[in-house]
């Protein structure tokens, strides 16, 4: 599909309902990245990986999952996290480590809710993807009828998880997607110094399972092409790795430069492929929205997560003591023992500062 404009979206069996609704997660997914990248700046986020050109892998593979479905995501899927319905007050609390922070301040960059079915994603590359064959042979093993995907980076495909990972579920056949979201870098390591393969989809071959690639900044195709794959999954066919061929526009992280390994030439190619813009003007020519729509849709999303920021913003933070909680179901003495200590401390604190 890659460089041809898809063909109507009845023939597609697209309503307008999905047509919008994947373009309005698309736009509120940039809009909220550029809002975060701002508060990491503002020195309120501790970390954050942008996902700026990347929106149609995220949103386009989240739209094709079912509620009962599970995702092993990487630090990289805000677009999939909106997509299966998490509200941005709470991306923006787990962020800003707000009281009202769904993970308590444990780690940073990432987000995972049993309510959505989003295991919370490692901040170590790959080990994400056989923890996710080993929850999808767990659910083939209860009978089960749901479909486990995992979402990791080019890079994650030279560590051995992967290889592990992609290895028992060629041997099990669990109800596994594997989706490697092909951004061209791992940090600052260009994808053709990691791998001799022409493709990622290829190593697939390997462990006799298909491999399927696919314009990753076409949302169209890659959700038409994960809805197969998963519903061919979910009815017992073999584990699938996608490769989903995009760009990181932005940064690795806000802790990196990328002017330092790329050049701004290079960028501006790939910015012409934006997923966005090629969603939108997909929907102007079949007549989906019009000008005025598409103008009033952005500036709703925009104010939208605009109060959202506001009121996040306004609400306290976290509480020191939180970092005993969740560790152990009965925590032992020594532990009672430093939180009491780390509660007299706080009170002291108050007092010296009054």
């Amino acid at each position: 599909m890659r460089g041809k404009a898809p063909p109507d979206p009845e023939t597609l069996g697209l309503s307008s309902e999905d047509l919008t609704r994947m373009y309005r997660t698309m736009v509120l997914t940039r809009v909220l990245d550029r809002y975060l990248l701002r508060l990491q700046r503002m020195g309120k986020v501790a970390l954050y990986a942008e996902t700026i050109g990347e929106e149609a892998v995220g949103v386009g593979t989240g739209y094709a999952l079912r509620p009962e479905d599970v995702l092993f995501p990487s630090y990289r899927e805000l677009g999939a996290f909106l997509m299966r319905g998490v509200p941005v007050s709470e991306i923006l609390d787990r962020m800003l480590n707000t009281v009202d922070d769904p993970l308590k301040g444990h780690e940073f960059a990432i987000f995972g809710d049993r309510r959505y079915n989003i295991v919370p994603a490692p901040t170590p590359v790959a080990t994400q993807i056989p923890l996710a064959v080993g929850y999808a042979m767990a659910s083939k093993v209860k009978g089960e009828r749901i479909v486990v995907m995992t979402i990791f980076g080019d890079g994650a495909t030279s560590k051995g998880d992967f290889h592990e990972g992609v290895n028992f579920a060629s041997v099990h056949k669990p109800p596994v997607v594997f989706v490697c979201r092909n951004n061209q870098y791992a940090i600052s390591t260009h994808v053709s110094k990691q791998t001799g393969s022409s493709t990622i989809a290829q190593k697939a071959v390997a462990y006799g399972l298909e491999g399927i690639r696919v314009d990753g900044n076409d949302v169209l195709a890659v959700y038409l092409t994960t809805r197969a794959v998963v519903e061919r999954v979910r009815d017992g066919g073999a584990p699938v790795l996608i490769e989903a061929l995009t760009y990181r526009l932005g940064a690795h992280t806000t802790s990196d430069d990328p002017k330092r390994y790329r050049t701004e030439e290079e960028v501006q190619r790939w910015a012409k492929l934006d997923p966005i813009e090629r969603m939108r003007g997909y929907l102007i020519a079949k007549g989906v929205i019009d000008e005025e729509r598409d103008v009033a849709l952005r500036a709703e999303i925009e104010g939208l997560v605009a109060a959202e920021v506001e009121r996040a913003l306004q609400r306290p933070g976290l509480e020191p003591a939180v970092i005993f909680e969740d560790v152990y179901a009965s925590p032992p003495w020594t532990l009672l023992e430093q939180a009491e200590e780390l509660k007299e401390l706080s009170g002291l604190q108050k007092v010296t500062k009054g």
